[in-house]
Parts: structure tokens; C-alpha cells; sequence
């Protein structure tokens, strides 16, 4: 097997790769060799270790997002200002290699000047979106760790907003006092309960999360309610400050299924149905963008 090119979606704690042909993925592999567990002259290796049985004797494209392209990364790949694509022609960035076969370039993430802000690997994901909606406009959702809302309008990006809502559960769920009371279960009511109190009151969210360790100690609320609850609590600080993007929106949701359908959920609490795709195929689809852009330069 030898691929037409590969596609890298590279991040801070994780490698994926997958050797792509003209009907799709031919075969994929992964790998905990994340950004920021490299230095600089280990990202060849690391990449090799995963692909080095499909390059064969001539060289092989490959398109690389996320972290690998960031100041600690493999090379940086300067951000670009929106509004903008979210790819562009004549903006991938190439990475000097050891190995002959390798032709690496890397996709650069965007920026925003007021209120600052960066992405790195989500706009590879919104052009893979917009190349499935063809003209969209409205709102794109990505949740993860670091949730983005962009504004998406005639191909571009126009605006985006970061949130550092899962970031903060794996803080909260594992280093607090709440993990004391953090089960690994689900409970759908307490979860509607914590949305609906942090957007009716997001102003004393501080207080509602201790109130967390209170009702384990008092009230015997459960793990499973608790986590439900803290995430709930998080999610609806979140869409309230959210609200100038997604109300009256069309918005479409990108991220893993559990965590989609909760934010699924959440703004179908607000009268909002959403639209949701699968992150690996925005990936995918938004790396190929990229390589068919390469193509014509």
C-alpha cells in the first residue's frame, strides 16, 4: 500500500495519522506522542514510528494541524488574522525533514485581535464542515476542552470565542474539593438543573459550585448527579456568555458524540435545535481542503 497523502491531526497529548487514497482512509494509527511530550528533533521520529511503513521508496504528502504547528511545536506556523478562511491557498507551512520521502506542510491556526484569541486544529475541522454544508452560514460549535463558537459567514470566519469549559471539569472533577464526590456516571436531571441555574444566575456560579460539596455532605446527593450537575453548572455559564452567537442562529455542533449531546441538549433547553457532524470526518475532510489547495499553488 502507498497513500496519495496523509493527514495529521497532531495535538498537545495525542498523534492520529491516516494513509489516505482516491476512494478515502486507507488505513490509520495513532499514537500518545503528543506535542507536549516532544522536543523539537523528536516529531520526525514520532511521525515515522507511525507512517514509515507507507511512504515507500518516493515521497508522500503530508498535511499536518493542531499543535505540531505551534511555538513548542515541530515548526510554527505564524496564525492568520480573521476574518479569513479558514484555509488558504499559499499558507501551508513547510517542515524541514531528514527523511527524503517525507513533504510535510502545516496548516497555521487563526487569530483574533479583539478579544484576543487563537485556535489551532479547529479551523482545519470548520473548513472540513464547510466543505460538507456547502454555503453555510450561521454558527459553528466545536466542544472539547478549549469549546469554540465561530461565526461563520460567505466561507469565512468572521469572529470566534474560546471557552475553557472542559478544562475546567477535568480541573474541577479532579484536583478540587468536588472529587471527593465526582462519580463517572450520568443523571440527565441534575444536569438540566445545574444548566438552567448557572443561565438564570451566572453570577454566582463560585458559590454553586461549592454548594456541589455541600449537597454530597448533607443531602446525599450521588457521584453520578454531582458530575451531571458540575457539568451542567459549566455548560450554562458558557452559553450564557455565548448568547450573542447562537441565539436565533443556525448552529452545528463538531466534537465527540457524548460531549456534542450535551451541548445538543443544553440548547435544545433554550428552544435551539442543532445540527451535529463528526469531528474525525470535519478533520479529515478539512485536511483534504488543504491538500487541494497545495495542489494548486
Amino acid at each position: 500500500m502507498k497513500p496519495d497523502w496523509i493527514a495529521v491531526d497532531w495535538g498537545t497529548s495525542n498523534l492520529r495519522v491516516w494513509a489516505m487514497g482516491p476512494e478515502g482512509v486507507l488505513a490509520e494509527a495513532s499514537s500518545e506522542a503528543g506535542m507536549g511530550s516532544l522536543q523539537r528533533d523528536e516529531f520526525e521520529p514520532a511521525l515515522l514510528k507511525l507512517i514509515g511503513g507507507w511512504l515507500g521508496e518516493g515521497g508522500v504528502p503530508v498535511l499536518a494541524c493542531g499543535m505540531v504547528g505551534a511555538r513548542q511545536g515541530w515548526a510554527e506556523a505564524p496564525y492568520r488574522a480573521v476574518p479569513c478562511a479558514p484555509v488558504a491557498k499559499g499558507e501551508l507551512i513547510p517542515v524541514l525533514t531528514h527523511d527524503p520521502r517525507l513533504k510535510v506542510r502545516i496548516v497555521p491556526g487563526l487569530k483574533q485581535a479583539s478579544p484576543a484569541d487563537v485556535m489551532r486544529g479547529e479551523e482545519v475541522q470548520i473548513a472540513g464542515a464547510l466543505s460538507l454544508l456547502r454555503d453555510f452560514d450561521g454558527i459553528l460549535c466545536l466542544p472539547g476542552t478549549h469549546s469554540k463558537w465561530a461565526h461563520i459567514s460567505a466561507g469565512e470566519v468572521v469572529s470566534f470565542q474560546t471557552f475553557m469549559t472542559g478544562e475546567m471539569f477535568a480541573l474541577l472533577a479532579g484536583q478540587s474539593v468536588l472529587r471527593h464526590g465526582i462519580g463517572a456516571g450520568w443523571d440527565d436531571t441534575a444536569f438540566d438543573s445545574g444548566l438552567s441555574d448557572a443561565l438564570s444566575r451566572p453570577e454566582k456560579i463560585a458559590a454553586r459550585l461549592f454548594s456541589l460539596r455541600a449537597e454530597g455532605l448533607l443531602n446525599a446527593m450521588s457521584p453520578d448527579s454531582t458530575r451531571a450537575r458540575l457539568s451542567g453548572l459549566l455548560i450554562g455559564i458558557e452559553l450564557a456568555a455565548a448568547k450573542p452567537y447562537w441565539l436565533g442562529q443556525r448552529v452545528v455542533l463538531i466534537g465527540a458524540p457524548k460531549l456534542s449531546a450535551h451541548y445538543a441538549r443544553a440548547l435544545g433547553a433554550q428552544g435551539l435545535k442543532t445540527e451535529t457532524l463528526d469531528v474525525t470526518a470535519c478533520t479529515l475532510s478539512g485536511l483534504a481542503t488543504a491538500r487541494g489547495l497545495l495542489q494548486k499553488v
